[in-house]
Parts: C-alpha cells; structure tokens; sequence
C-alpha cells in the first residue's frame, strides 16, 4: 500500500487521538482510522481542515513522492 499521508504521525507528535479529529471533523472514528492506515484518503478541503485542526501546514501532513 502506497503511504500518501502522515497523519497517524503528525496526530502521535501532538499527543492528539483519531477520536479527537473525528470530533473536530464531524466524522466517524473509522474514517479517520482508514485515512491514518492509508486505506484511504481525505479529499483536499478535508485535507485543509485536518491541517487547520492541527495548526500545521498541509504539506506537513502529505508524504511527497518518492520521500523526497
């Protein structure tokens, strides 16, 4: 599976937990857990409001390709 996000980290480096985020987002536990496992990915205005909620930059939370 193709890794396309950090968010399981970047929520680990600010002590936060997908129940957290799912509040803030109004979305279930089980969305947000499939967006952490990368089995799934939240759409760009999903994206920005993830980035929002953690007071980071999108692109701290997208893995660019090739890790570079």
């Amino acid at each position: 599976m193709i890794q396309l996000n950090r968010l399981k980290a970047v929520l680990a480096e600010q002590n936060k937990t997908g129940k957290w985020l799912a509040e803030q987002l109004g979305k279930s536990t089980c969305t947000i857990s499939k967006w952490c496992k990368n089995s799934a990915q939240p759409d760009l205005k999903t994206l920005a409001r993830i980035a929002q909620c953690l007071n980071v930059k999108v692109a701290d939370i997208i893995i660019e390709p090739n890790g570079e």
